[in-house]
């Protein structure tokens, strides 16, 4: 019987099924790997299973007893800890806080009682203290620790838990491999134990280093379940993909151009936090893609690109031009243009009319101080137009347009002014399938006109259909290159996947 089984668990957010069919059963003694694609569902089901997603419908049995796991107090008292991928942490409180946050030991009913807190603690960063640096102490606030730090506190929590059936969400992005290594100690020895462990991760070396059974989701949907010791790579990336050979559908867009004079955007030994030593070419009606799996770098090398993140090294060269572009400021007046996925942090002014949203790249590169609106507003009507933007005037407020129209508003003060290259970093997350539409068919039009175009989006499947090369990020590095007929979604999960060196 096993100890943890969902069964047909399904979850929509609005007109979104995040979930179509959830189907997982953990046995006592193993560590089953759960494996998908971004946006596959993985990530939903074991939420539902730690109940901080409540399922739409479909069971879940623990012990083959159904419970209703309502919050994290019910997962604690159906005997569940989650590691989650978003770090759940306190960042102001001390490692030993944050290590013993779920169940605080008190004294007297109402205080904590510190001997007993330190004491708990002390076990479980003993476990990692060979690995966890010089500097991590049980008192050191986690808000001054590093990020591989931060997720050892993060694992300690989960480990703290004392939980029978632990589930663990890409616990290892941000560690090392002697981290890695003493992590996976750790599972074995739970494992010995009786515990039932579920566990994500993106490094297909990984899940054959410390699985027993392989889950893989594909689309919200189950698709099987196979013993370790009887795949493969090939097999589990097969079964992500669901055909071998799906090629990409044709772009419209130019082919590489081969003469050095045509070369838009030059890349040379670009590092930072995040990636390292990124090179790569992008011709004058090109249009390249970042592949990969979610945070392997790809946003933080455009942002570098684009003045907006931290490089320590390598040049940039626009038209065979060296670009020293420190701020954003800089680079768009050099001629870059960079588009946000996060409308909130990088595009949208909020609350403020439609107009004021289209017109500031147009104010900042041509230096203008002074001007009148009614000389403008040709202009910002014509960039709206050419993306099919929904809205009732320029001057109405821009919350009052739906997201995707948002978007749109944010991409169209681009068009006022041509760059010679646009930056697009996941653009179109979070819009409906009409506004993606229309900005790709743009996208497509701005480089048959010669723009060049680098496009980063965690979509496999917008990539395939109109990047004409797409280079795939896995660790912060750049560890193949798809042209052609090579453009498969296999080949793009296989590199995704594979161990990075």
């Amino acid at each position: 019987m096993p100890r943890l089984k969902l069964s047909g668990v399904t979850k929509a957010y609005g007109a979104t099924l995040a979930l179509r069919r959830g189907d997982l059963a953990v046995e006592a003694g193993e560590v089953h790997v759960l494996i998908g694609s971004n946006g596959s569902g993985k990530s939903t089901l074991c939420k539902i299973a730690a109940g901080s997603v409540k399922p739409d419908s479909g069971e879940v049995l623990v012990d083959g007893k159904p419970v209703v796991v309502s919050g994290p107090r019910g997962a604690r008292a159906a005997g569940i800890g989650i590691f989650y991928q978003e770090l759940s942490l306190a960042a102001r409180r001390s490692v030993a806080e944050n290590i013993c946050l779920s169940d605080l030991p008190l004294k007297g009913g109402a205080f904590v009682d510190r001997d007993a807190l330190e004491d708990r603690a002390a076990r479980y960063i003993g476990l990692f203290s060979e690995v966890s640096g010089a500097d991590f102490e049980a008192d050191a606030p986690v808000d001054t620790l590093r990020a591989d730090q931060r997720q050892l506190v993060e694992i300690m929590k989960t480990l703290g838990s004392e939980a029978p059936i632990l589930i663990f969400d890409e616990p290892t992005s941000a560690l090392d491999r002697a981290q890695v290594e003493r992590f996976f100690e750790i599972l074995r020895d739970l494992k010995a134990e009786g515990r039932a462990m579920v566990f994500i991760s993106h490094r297909m070396d990984e899940i054959f280093a410390i699985g027993d059974r392989v889950t893989v989701m594909r689309d919200g949907e189950t698709v099987g379940t196979r013993n370790i010791s009887d795949t493969s790579p090939d097999e589990i990336v097969g079964m992500m993909v669901g055909a071998r050979e799906t090629l990409a559908a044709p772009t419209t867009t130019q082919p590489l151009q081969a003469a050095s004079g045509d070369v838009a955007l030059s890349v040379r030994g670009l590092t930072g936090p995040g990636f390292t030593n990124i090179g790569f070419d992008v011709a004058a009606g090109e249009i390249v893609g970042f592949g990969g799996l979610h945070g392997q770098g790809q946003s933080s090398v455009l942002r570098a690109i684009f003045g907006a993140a931290p490089r320590t090294e390598g040049t940039v060269s626009l038209k065979g031009t060296a670009v020293t572009a420190a701020t954003p400021r800089e680079a768009i007046r050099r001629g870059f243009a960079y588009v946000s996925g996060d409308r909130g942090r990088d595009g949208v002014i909020s609350g403020r009319p439609i107009f004021e949203n289209v017109m500031p790249i147009h104010y900042l590169r041509d230096r203008l101080i002074f001007a009148r609106p009614s000389a403008l507003r040709g202009k910002a009507e014509k960039a709206l137009q050419a993306l099919h933007t929904r809205f009732a005037g320029l001057s109405h407020s821009l919350n009052s347009l739906s997201g995707g129209n948002q978007q749109k508003v944010v991409i169209a003060r681009w068009l006022i002014d041509r760059p010679e290259v646009l930056l697009l970093d996941d653009p179109t997350k979070g819009i409906d399938l009409s506004a993606k539409a229309d900005l790709f068919a743009l996208i497509r039009t701005l480089a048959e006109e010669g723009m060049g175009i680098v496009l980063y989006s965690s979509e496999d499947a917008e990539l395939l259909a109109n990047a004409d090369r797409i280079l795939v990020f896995n660790g912060g590095r750049v560890t193949r290159e798809l042209k052609g007929e090579e453009r498969t979604r296999f080949n793009l999960y296989h590199a995704a996947y594979e161990a990075a060196e």
